[in-house]
């Protein structure tokens, strides 16, 4: 394994190498070469990590090599939008999950969790884009995980279908509210979700009378 590791470094070395020295000699006003070094950075350091088996690490390191190449991409190639706001946040919660370990998988961390990336992203549709309320696509998204952490915890299958035919339904209204108030669209998806709990419901009756 360690002579995969010391492969990598050198393979890595001799590709960046070829790049800059392609950059510099093909298109020398144009510095693209930065941006595939970032990335094959990535090469060794995932040997590395992976050779010492920690896993920790290599979840911090990959996800600044990330953020430097997005905050390097952004900044010189459209320093008017901060785009990389946007993916900086998963890039910070998959070290900070992993670090959790076993307990990344309690109801407490999945209602922190669902919180905070409402929260973030709420701030930054207000900032950037307060006209257009994408929020509630990212609040629906997130709500799914302590939604179905609990039932699946619980067995709890009946409820979770009325619960999350609920959820979709607010979604749904709340996207026709948002960006298309003058027409009601909303009605269709919801009269398809509501087949949900009602198939479990009347499943579970027959499977209750067939058991009697």
């Amino acid at each position: 394994m360690r002579g995969l590791v010391s492969f990598s470094i050198v393979g890595s070395a001799i590709c960046m190498f070829f790049l800059v020295a392609l950059n510099f000699f093909l298109t020398p006003t144009l510095d693209w070469s930065i941006y595939p070094c970032i990335a094959l950075l990535l090469w060794p350091l995932s040997m590395y990590f992976v050779y010492r088996q920690n896993l920790k690490q290599f979840a911090w390191f990959t996800s600044l090599v990330f953020l430097i190449l997005l905050t390097v991409i952004n900044l010189r190639e459209t320093p008017d939008v901060l785009w990389v706001l946007y993916a900086a946040y998963p890039l910070v919660f998959w070290p900070v999950f992993t670090m959790l370990g076993k307990r990344a998988y309690t109801m407490t961390v999945a209602i922190i969790g669902a919180v905070v990336t409402s929260l973030y992203y709420a701030l930054l549709n207000i900032a950037f884009s307060p006209d257009a309320p994408w929020v509630i696509a990212i609040i629906f998204a997130v709500g799914w995980w302590p939604l179905s952490l609990y039932h699946a915890r619980k067995g709890s299958f009946f409820a979770y279908s009325v619960q999350a035919s609920i959820w979709v339904s607010a979604f749904m209204i709340g996207m026709n509210w948002a960006f298309s108030p003058s027409v009601i669209w909303a009605i269709y998806p919801i009269f398809a979700v509501v087949w949900w709990p009602l198939s479990m419901y009347f499943f579970r009756a027959k499977h209750h009378m067939h058991s009697l």
